[in-house]
């Protein structure tokens, strides 16, 4: 979801997806070469799918079925790994909980 600042400008870009697979490419720019690929889908805030699949850079190591904070845009090129490389979305957490309005809606087991 977009995050806005008081003069309604967009600062970053965050969401919250699945990790639903992997992607193998020998061909690729040489910035992403040694660098894991994962498919995700976009879920909701309980952690239910929502959104088409994406591919994503990994800096945290996820796993299949991780419930996963990434960054997008110019945001997503703001790690040491995705500094300078040719990326529209990285994997910058692995979720071990989530909480909405006081209740846990999903708790990594």
């Amino acid at each position: 979801m977009p995050v806005f600042d008081g003069n309604h400008s967009k600062l970053f870009h965050m969401l919250i997806a699945k990790v639903i697979g992997t992607t193998v490419s020998t061909i690729k720019d040489e910035k992403l070469t040694g660098r894991k690929l994962l498919i995700l889908r976009e879920t909701n805030e309980r952690g239910d799918p929502t959104g088409k699949p994406y591919v994503a850079v990994d800096t945290v190591d996820a796993g299949i079925g991780d419930l996963v904070l990434t960054a997008h845009g110019s945001s997503g090129r703001q790690t040491a790994i995705t500094k300078d490389t040719p990326v529209d979305a990285v994997i910058m957490a692995v979720i071990d909980h989530l909480v909405v309005e006081g209740k846990v809606v999903y708790k990594k087991g």
